[in-house]
């Protein structure tokens, strides 16, 4: 069973990331659940999703200790890095993240919304990069699923470029 969450502020389409990291987990054949919290403010304020992907039953749908943390902005690491596992992965978005505390071991520090913007020409698709990010380090859905799902779930005449934007995630980790 892996933990997995999803952090930055309302806005930046983690909500949706979260569900399609379940569905591509589903898609795989695993056994996946799918939550999500946001301040009051929802654009702007912080805001998460947290999915658990298992082979087996899921009987405690709750993240208890993530083994990866997305952080797209400052206030999203500092509020929801706490319970990382000792041995947990961090992706930060640098474009946003400046200061990541040195008891963290596994750091992947990419510039997500700058890639999206310089690349792709909005800062829309920094969802779909960090997606293509998390597939790529944790190997816990393949590639093939998360595209599907990624393409079933995005607004109609934007596939291919959130198609560009998962490969373009996928590409940005060595």
């Amino acid at each position: 069973m892996r933990e997995f969450r999803l952090s930055g502020s309302g806005g930046q389409g983690l909500i949706l990331a979260g569900i399609i990291l379940a569905e591509a987990a589903i898609g795989d054949g695993k056994e996946a659940v799918q939550s999500q919290s946001y301040g009051p403010e929802a654009r702007g304020g912080s805001s998460k999703s947290e999915v658990i992907i298992s082979d087996s039953a899921i009987y405690y749908p709750k993240v208890e200790n993530p083994d990866f943390l997305l952080a797209m902005t400052q206030e999203a690491l500092d509020k929801y890095s706490g319970d990382l596992k000792a041995d947990g992965v961090l992706v930060v978005d640098s474009t946003f993240v400046k200061e990541v505390p040195e008891r963290f071991q596994k750091v992947h520090a990419v510039p997500i919304t700058r890639l999206a913007k310089e690349q792709l020409g909005r800062d829309l698709f920094a969802n779909i990069i960090a997606l293509g990010i998390v597939a790529k380090i944790t190997k816990a859905v393949s590639l093939a699923a998360l595209e599907q799902a990624v393409l079933a779930r995005v607004p109609k005449g934007t596939e291919q470029k959130n198609k560009q934007a998962l490969e373009l995630g996928i590409a940005s980790i060595k």
